[in-house]
């Protein structure tokens, strides 16, 4: 029977608890959100919607077409100026989503011949595009830059090393000073995704690389996502303007794909203003990540200390991180949950987002249901 294979691996998965399955939100949610990426609160916020709205009404509710036909308009470029002048980097290019953006920035920046360096806990859009990449990879420890200057070693052509900024699932920023170093002792280039810093750490939030006095670097190359601190969809890659040109040219995720819907980008660029005029944003969210870690422990659960806005917390097994999630949805509280493969580790855990926009007594709140509903 065709895909008969499917019915095999969906009961491995069943018996693993491994199970995934959609759950539709309604518009009013009356969960506490400590699931969402919306780091900054702003995907509701009333000058971001307005941005999308407006665009929406002035460009219609489509790009029509890829960026290099119909899909680029005067509100992509202006949100690549912006974006590319915010974190301190020559030019920058946005694309549909992050996850398009990385793969475009690893298959381009490493081609037959080249050695790609990843850190073993890379998301899997890096990890996709290591995989699609013409070049040769090796997986290197997690934020280890020996390894990565080991690695280098072995090999005497181009040379690119790729890295999260900061880890979706513990939140622990990479030694990212060091990779470059590293890097420039072998003449490579350093790949970072900051997706999960852009708007949390740096100043104003102008993310990892700009905190890491890596802005404007020739030989660093940065990814990003509109979709977390931005509230927003889409995603960019900020660099050198002959990088950039080359991914133009290059990147079969931008020449290909449809451009990023017209209300996307103004909700995007709307939010960036508003960061702008609000720099405090990025610091509530750290404050209020490190309250929670603070709570969370206080409490006696194993949380792990978080470099920006993610706080994750060790479940026992894929199963019970499951049973927990869903006790606290029952209780009020949305929670993300992740097993493997999500976790390279094999460690299951809740994790949670801290939201510059919670206040001390959700917090309370948040504590008090995952502590009482742990395994």
């Amino acid at each position: 029977m065709a895909f008969g294979w499917i019915d095999e691996q969906a009961e491995l998965r069943r018996r693993a608890g491994l199970v995934r399955t959609l759950r539709p939100r309604p518009a009013d949610s009356p969960l506490l959100d400590l699931a969402s990426n919306d780091y900054l609160g702003l995907s509701r916020h009333l000058e971001v919607r307005e941005g999308a709205a407006a665009a929406a009404r002035t460009w219609g509710a489509g790009a029509t077409g890829s960026r290099l036909v119909t899909g680029t308009t005067e509100l992509h470029t202006e949100l690549e100026r912006e974006l590319a002048d915010f974190c301190g980097f020559e030019a920058a290019l946005v694309f549909s989503s992050g996850y398009a953006a990385n793969l475009a920035a690893v298959t381009v920046l490493a081609p037959h011949g080249s050695l790609i360096v990843s850190d073993a806990g890379n998301h899997a859009s890096l990890i996709d595009g290591c995989r699609l990449a013409r070049g040769t990879t090796q997986v290197v420890a997690h934020s280890d830059p020996d390894a990565v200057r080991k690695a280098l070693g072995t090999h005497e052509g181009p040379a690119v090393a790729v890295s999260d900024t900061v880890f979706s699932v513990d939140g622990d920023a990479a030694p990212l000073a060091a990779l470059a170093a590293v890097c420039r002792e072998r003449g490579a280039g350093l790949v970072v995704d900051d997706a999960h810093g852009l708007g949390v750490l740096g100043d104003g939030g102008r993310g990892a690389p700009y905190a890491a006095g890596l802005a404007g670097a020739d030989d660093v190359v940065v990814t990003a996502t509109l979709s977390k601190s931005l509230g927003s969809q889409g995603g960019a890659v900020l660099g050198p303007a002959r990088v950039i040109d080359h991914l133009v040219n290059a990147a079969r995720t931008f020449i290909f794909d449809t451009g990023l819907a017209p209300a996307a980008a103004g909700a995007a660029l709307a939010a960036l203003r508003l960061l702008r005029r609000e720099p405090q944003r990025a610091a509530r969210a750290r404050a209020v990540a490190a309250e929670l870690h603070e709570r969370l422990t206080a409490a006696g659960l194993e949380a792990v200390r978080p470099d920006a806005a993610v706080v994750s917390v060790r479940a026992p097994s894929p199963e019970e991180a499951v049973a927990w999630a869903a006790d606290c949805r029952s209780a009020g509280l949305a929670v993300g949950c992740f097993r493997p493969p999500s976790v390279p580790d094999g460690i299951s855990r809740l994790r949670l987002t801290a939201r510059a926009d919670l206040s001390g007594a959700e917090l309370e709140r948040a504590v008090r249901v995952i502590g009482e509903t742990r395994p």
